[in-house]
């Protein structure tokens, strides 16, 4: 069954694709909080919503991260429920894992997999006992694949989709939609075009928002990228590895 959604959280909402997940949130109607750490961006971003949707807009400046800063977005989902939790804030390192800092790569499992999964902790219990509601966790197609040059970011990402496939399949029943959305290597501005690889960031936030609110596990946007899954699960893994340092190299080249 389809869902309409009123309210809405959006993370890591001041730029790229969260900007994108707030703006076609707020054309629709739906009042929301947009959180990220920038609280000058959300300030500017909350005002041109307001102003050309009329719709409510709360902006809650944190770092996810930052345990306190965190607490204080779990206390407000439980507090005042939403009904669509969008899990868009995300971090990813490119480069050898050997000569990557520690933290960093400790910093991308905080904010790609611990945060995700303590504020969808906060959201569901409610979603469940009011029988409906929507969560879109953003992975990434390097989720379902070997991810040289960014190992730590792609198995956050691999995380992701599992997290979010289980839990689609514990609460569907119960009216609540969990959704993985998948998107490969996606321009970040707008005014960047979309090319074979490439995707643009609206297309991808566009197209989450359809599948959540149909009650689908995974997105996976882009017709490229919709071929190319299949052939990941039938590739030999060796290859597969060769391929995938090939793309990345591609990906690095035509930016």
């Amino acid at each position: 069954m389809r869902q309409a959604y009123r309210t809405a959280l959006v993370t890591g909402a001041s730029s790229g694709i969260g900007e994108s997940f707030a703006r076609l949130l707020a054309a629709r109607g739906i009042d929301l909080v947009i959180v990220a750490r920038r609280a000058d961006l959300l300030d500017g971003l909350a005002r041109e919503l307001v102003e050309r949707y009329r719709v409510a807009v709360e902006v809650l400046a944190a770092d996810l991260t930052d345990p306190v800063e965190r607490d204080e977005v779990e206390r407000r989902l439980r507090a005042e429920p939403v009904e669509l939790l969008v899990n868009n804030a995300g971090y990813g390192a490119f480069g050898a894992f050997a000569e990557l800092p520690l933290d960093e790569q400790l910093a991308q499992i905080e904010l790609n997999i611990t945060a995700l999964v303590r504020l969808t902790h906060a959201a569901v219990p409610g979603m469940v006992a009011r029988g409906r509601g929507g969560v879109l966790n953003v992975a990434s197609m390097s989720g379902f694949a070997p991810s040289p040059g960014s190992a730590t970011y792609g198995a956050t990402k691999a995380y992701v989709i599992a997290f979010s496939e289980s839990l689609h399949a514990e609460v569907a029943a119960k009216g609540v939609h969990v959704t993985a959305l998948c998107p490969g290597f996606t321009r970040t501005e707008d005014e960047e075009p979309a090319n074979l690889l490439w995707l643009r960031r609206d297309d991808v936030a566009r197209a989450g928002l359809v599948a959540v609110s149909a009650g689908r596990a995974l997105c996976v946007p882009g017709a490229q990228y919709k071929a190319a899954l299949p052939a990941l699960k039938l590739v030999p893994r060796s290859l597969l590895r060769a391929a995938v340092i090939r793309m990345w190299q591609q990906a690095a080249d035509s930016r």
